[in-house]
């Protein structure tokens, strides 16, 4: 595993991106930074992190998937690796916010921002980043976030998660063949609020009430209405209100 760490950069994920489309690197290079400038989060949104306290990273991995549908197969992968760690870390209440924020209770310590590439031979090439806060404790007009130091009142090392986490990340994509079904199950059980009434907001600012249920085939998530149907809704296409 190729370890690049970097003071300030606009965004580990656009550099590892431009790095890769220069030279062949190996699989599961990994990008780190102090600060980023220009972090990004699902679907443009901006992602901010304290300068030296938290794990900002990008993993590249390539050679893996074969079919654009199995794409949401790397979601599962690296939230679960995540979720992993932490608990060997004695995090307590994780859970995975769909698609793939990362919470400890009801605070989100964590975010995964996955961008895939198809090459002309059909390959497919994704940079993995993640945003994991680990030592920030101040989150001043950021209510719903919060930080491993915060939660367990501690102090922790963030370059001794770096390995682990590739190391376990590489391990779960080995799996995904063979283990698929048992890895969705995983990850479905392991969704924030799963199975409990909550209520949501679509893309009108309607209000409604659902139940999640699991998450499709695609990636889609699966909630039960008040009627007993069940909607699949794409990302940023409904927001959980919590």
């Amino acid at each position: 595993m190729k370890l690049i760490k970097l003071d300030a950069i606009d965004s580990t994920n656009d550099f590892l991106k431009g790095l890769s489309n220069k030279q062949e690197l190996e699989n599961f290079t990994v990008v780190t930074a102090e600060s980023q400038t220009k972090g990004k989060g699902q679907m443009g949104s901006i992602w901010t992190s304290e300068a030296s306290k938290n794990l900002i990273m990008s993993v590249l991995v390539k050679n893996f998937f074969k079919n654009i549908n199995q794409i949401f197969n790397l979601n599962i992968a690296f939230s679960l690796a995540v979720i992993d760690i932490l608990d060997l870390l004695n995090i307590p209440n994780l859970s995975i916010k769909w698609p793939n924020d990362i919470m400890s209770y009801n605070k989100k310590i964590g975010g995964i921002l996955i961008e895939n590439s198809i090459k002309s031979d059909g390959t497919i090439v994704s940079i993995v980043g993640l945003g994991l806060n680990v030592n920030q404790t101040n989150f001043e007009n950021l209510p719903k976030a919060s930080s491993l130091a915060v939660i367990c009142n501690n102090q922790f090392d963030k370059e001794e998660l770096i390995i682990p986490l590739v190391d376990k990340l590489e391990e779960i994509i080995k799996m995904c063949d063979l283990q698929s079904s048992a890895l969705w199950k995983k990850y479905s059980d392991n969704l924030f609020k799963k199975g409990v009434p909550t209520p949501f907001s679509d893309q009108k600012n309607n209000k409604f009430m659902g139940i999640i249920q699991g998450v499709s085939s695609t990636g889609k998530l699966q909630v039960m209405l008040e009627d007993d149907s069940i909607v699949e809704f794409d990302i940023k296409e409904i927001q959980m209100l919590y």
